[in-house]
């Protein structure tokens, strides 16, 4: 079951997120509720409360009566695991979002490319919940939702003694090195080189010099003590 929370001020707003939302599963297998909402009121807060599975919150930064980043502050002082899309008219609004402690997976302009743009974001959303395992972390004061799907390889950052985590869309670097970090990675994620870990489900191609992604992106972190296991996957 997945539980999708919206809320907006603007009811055509919530019909179009709610027509989204039924688009989107309509392509999944997957029992879902649809949560609506027009302010971030005591009813909104009850459901914020109740012992809910797979929550997904699609939130208006700006009501009349309430800030969203005030409420998802409030969200993830007792929850990490739920799933958080911003959506506003006003960009700048954005900027703001990237200086709080707020674990996200989208900000979402209501008048640029919205109906797309919400449908990719309530589809990944759906996958993270539903199919992929997520890396979830904090550094630097924020907090990071990575599905390991996406993960390429971990390695060492080159600069800093801290995890370089290198995604098919970006990279981040984690707040302690490479050997803290391991004992949480995920199984499919194995150890390539004594410096790094590569994501066995997104490798194209080894050889003896270089493991090959099927982004195109090639490493040299390819040791004879661990290929063998490697090769078990490919």
């Amino acid at each position: 079951m997945i539980n999708f929370i919206v809320c907006d001020d603007e009811k055509n707003i919530v019909n179009k997120v709610k027509d989204i939302i039924d688009k989107s599963m309509l392509k999944n297998d997957i029992h879902y509720n649809k949560h609506l909402f027009n302010d971030y009121d005591n009813n909104f807060r009850k459901i914020v409360n109740k012992n809910l599975a797979n929550k997904i919150y699609i939130m208006d930064i700006a009501t009349p009566s309430g800030s969203g980043i005030d409420m998802a502050r409030e969200i993830r002082s007792n929850d990490i695991n739920s799933i958080i899309i911003f959506m506003t008219a006003h960009n700048e609004l954005g900027v703001h979002l990237l200086h709080n402690e707020i674990m996200f997976l989208a900000f979402i302009n209501k008048f640029d490319n919205f109906n797309n743009r919400m449908e990719e974001s309530i589809n990944k959303a759906i996958k993270m919940i539903g199919v992929s395992q997520i890396l979830k972390f904090k550094t630097d004061g924020s907090y990071y939702l990575i599905p390991y799907d996406d993960i390429l390889y971990i390695t060492n950052s080159s600069t800093t003694n801290r995890a370089l985590i290198v995604t098919k869309d970006g990279e981040y670097i984690f707040s302690a090195n490479l050997k803290e970090l391991a004992h949480i990675l995920d199984s499919k994620l194995i150890r390539s080189h004594r410096k790094c870990y590569v994501n066995t489900e997104n490798i194209r191609q080894i050889n003896n010099d270089f493991i090959t992604f099927n982004s195109g992106i090639k490493i040299p972190y390819i040791s004879s003590n661990y290929k063998k296991e490697i090769m078990k996957y490919i």
